[in-house]
């Protein structure tokens, strides 16, 4: 199943390749694409709860879905993931 997911704090092209890469490593999850622009994250998944396996990865490394809440901590956290896209980028 096709699924895109609105997200928060995408900043850079540091993102789109942490993001890619941590998703991509997700069993049943492929074709991973980052939109920079519009801040969505598409994905093919095999079921509904590899899709939410997927979303909840994406919250853990800073970039909640735009309805899920993004405090000080969250934010924070997608800066370090970011500095990790631009070191393996």
């Amino acid at each position: 199943m096709k699924t895109s997911i609105i997200i928060q704090n995408l900043k850079c092209g540091g993102c789109a390749n942490t993001i890619t890469s941590k998703i991509t490593a997700l069993e049943n999850i492929s074709d991973v694409t980052v939109d920079q622009e519009n801040s969505i994250v598409s994905f093919t998944a095999t079921s509904e709860e590899d899709a939410l396996k997927a979303k909840d990865k994406l919250k853990s490394l800073g970039y909640p879905s735009i309805e899920e809440g993004n405090n000080t901590f969250v934010k924070a956290k997608s800066f370090v993931s970011c500095a990790t896209g631009k070191m393996k980028g």
